[in-house]
């Protein structure tokens, strides 16, 4: 792909697997920041060496260790992930392309969702558990390169089920401390810890308990 063509939210194919682009900074060589879909990994590459993807009705892939299939026709339901494909939000929601969020609750087609967004049903399609019949697998690009110990290896991962925030923090990030009534913006991390400037570390699965900590500003999306 040109580096112009490439937008904040794409799913792209990235080294054969299905990876989201988080950001892109044009001034660094590398300039693609992606996250892999099926564990959340983080990568850094040139455009050059990503393949674009778009995801349809029935297509399949693996999120967070899960799999899922878009369902355009299904009616979503509490509990329900939607995957957000025409992204319109209005002044006070926070979502972009591609995110992926719990269903709180429903009227007539739109949707609250567990992040206080209000999604109109014109914007996002619903994520059903498991493989659909006749689906299409979208986590490799092509899937004959990977071997059977690697897809038995992605399909039984299991990463963090049923959680609501699946993207990954980063520095610059700040959230709502509910325990200690106070908001903080995550100075440091490493791979399984956030650090905040009120002092406090926490593991980073931590952030995805919302009776602990609720995201409040995300820094690369500027909210």
């Amino acid at each position: 792909m040109k580096l112009f063509q490439v937008r904040k939210g794409q799913f792209v194919f990235y080294k054969n697997e299905l990876h989201k682009v988080y950001s892109v900074k044009p001034m660094f060589k590398q300039s693609v920041h992606l996250y892999r879909l099926k564990d959340m990994n983080q990568d850094i590459t040139s455009a050059n060496n990503i393949e674009p993807c778009r995801p349809k009705h029935n297509d399949t892939f693996i999120f967070y260790g899960n799999r899922y299939t878009i369902d355009k026709h299904k009616k979503p339901e509490p509990g329900d992930y939607i995957l957000i494909i025409k992204p319109a939000p209005d002044f006070l929601d926070h979502y972009s392309l591609n995110e992926i969020e719990k269903v709180d609750n429903v009227e007539d087609g739109n949707v609250v969702t567990t992040r206080d967004n209000g999604v109109k049903h014109s914007e996002y399609v619903v994520l059903v558990p498991g493989k659909a019949e006749d689906s299409d697998d979208i986590a490799y690009y092509d899937k004959a390169l990977v071997s059977e110990e690697q897809l038995l290896e992605d399909e039984s991962a299991g990463l963090m089920a049923e959680q609501d925030n699946f993207d990954r923090p980063v520095v610059g990030d700040i959230y709502l401390d509910v325990e200690n009534d106070a908001k903080a913006m995550i100075v440091a991390m490493t791979e399984d810890e956030v650090y905040f400037g009120h002092h406090v570390n926490v593991h980073m699965k931590d952030l995805l308990n919302e009776d602990k900590f609720r995201l409040v500003y995300r820094f690369e999306e500027g909210f």
